[in-house]
């Protein structure tokens, strides 16, 4: 059972990737970009990073079982907590498994959405300050960023200011789970 449970998640985020595209073949490595009024900015949206970052897989997975790869490349800004996938291995046994079922899409936007925050927030407009923000899903999440790094609620944000066409991105080492 568990096989088919591993078989079953690898398809989903096997499609997920396909399904997003020629998505981009690295973030890192310099991808397209273009010049607008000076400013270099990334072609790339959020769903576009996430999934050519290859540490974003189960996270690409959940958005594409919740339907949520559109509005996240899509218009708009947004800042995303991107959590990682030793931050989903992290979860209870069986809980990624669980979440990516069609009768539990509900509970997996929930838990998406409280890791979007309307606008683009860089780590330098937040520095030295401990303050709250409203996400996508309605509840807040805190930021503390005044003891030398960033943390959002009890995860640590590893990697900051990733730039997107669409928002930003920072990646996160805990699955923020909004309380009930």
């Amino acid at each position: 059972m568990k096989t088919l449970n591993k078989l079953a998640l690898v398809t989903v985020i096997t499609t997920s990737l396909f399904a997003a595209g020629s998505v981009f073949a690295g973030h890192h490595s310099g991808g397209e970009e273009k010049e607008q009024s000076g400013y270099e900015m990334t072609e790339k949206t959020i769903a576009n990073i996430a999934a050519s970052d290859g540490n974003f897989q189960t996270l690409v997975a959940a958005l594409q079982a919740a339907d949520l790869v559109d509005t996240l490349n899509g218009e708009g800004e947004f800042t995303v907590f991107a959590p990682t996938d030793e931050a989903f291995a992290a979860l209870p046994e069986g809980t990624v498994e669980d979440l990516l079922k069609p009768e539990n899409r509900d509970q997996l936007i929930s838990i998406l959405t409280y890791h979007v925050v309307s606008g683009e927030v860089m780590s330098s407009d937040i520095a030295n300050q401990e303050l709250s923000a409203e996400t996508l899903q309605g509840s807040n999440i805190d930021i503390n960023a005044t003891n030398g790094g960033v943390m959002i609620n009890n995860a640590t944000v590893t990697a900051a200011d990733i730039d997107a066409s669409n928002g930003v991105i920072h990646v996160i080492d805990t699955v923020l789970i909004p309380s009930e």
